[in-house]
């Protein structure tokens, strides 16, 4: 099934496109006929890119769970302010207070680029998919894996609270963790 050529001369093989599973390699065509695989070497450059790109798809993940970490722990930090100052000018028998923050423009605005990075990357990387070329899937797979295993180590920080006498009175409270982009496809899921 051809989809097209690049409509220059004729000497020039046409783009080898379908929508079927295939192992095309030369004169298979991405995202535009410019982006043509001419050779082995291009297409191994290909792969190598795809998988970067998908690397660069979990970091971008990464970089916006940690920005949303950062004014979660900003944000507590003000909280704890205000209430050692609440607690020094009011009755402690007033009940519990509630404090209802809201992160900054700049914040904003800075949370919202970095869901618009993620978000056009993980489009990008699903129409490679759609390509159904064998080899980019894998590459796509493999990038997954990889982006994963560098870009999302967990972590959890474990908080001691002493709650009493004894042996008993120890606890050990696993604290939340800032809820950030979690689905594996930002476009799909």
């Amino acid at each position: 099934m051809n989809h097209g050529d690049h409509g220059g001369g004729s000497d020039m093989p046409a783009c080898k496109i379908t929508m079927l599973w295939n192992w095309y390699t030369i004169d298979a065509c991405f995202l535009s006929s410019q982006w043509q695989i001419k050779s082995n070497g291009a297409f191994a450059a290909s792969c190598i890119g795809v998988i970067l790109l998908v690397v660069l798809l979990e970091a971008s993940r990464r970089l916006g769970k940690e920005f949303d970490t950062r004014i979660n722990r900003e944000f507590q930090a003000r909280v704890a302010t205000l209430t050692a100052n609440a607690h020094s000018t009011a009755n402690a028998g007033d009940g519990p207070q509630t404090f209802t923050l809201r992160a900054s423009p700049l914040q904003q605005f800075i949370r919202a680029l970095l869901h618009a990075i993620t978000f056009g990357l993980a489009y990008i990387v699903m129409l490679l998919a759609m390509y159904y070329n064998g080899y980019i899937l894998i590459c796509i797979f493999i990038g997954a894996g990889l982006g994963k295993f560098l870009c999302d180590w967990m972590s959890a920080t474990v908080v001691i609270t002493e709650t009493g006498k004894g042996c008993s009175g120890t606890k050990a409270v696993v604290a939340p963790v800032a809820a950030g982009i979690e689905e594996p496809s930002v476009c799909c899921g």
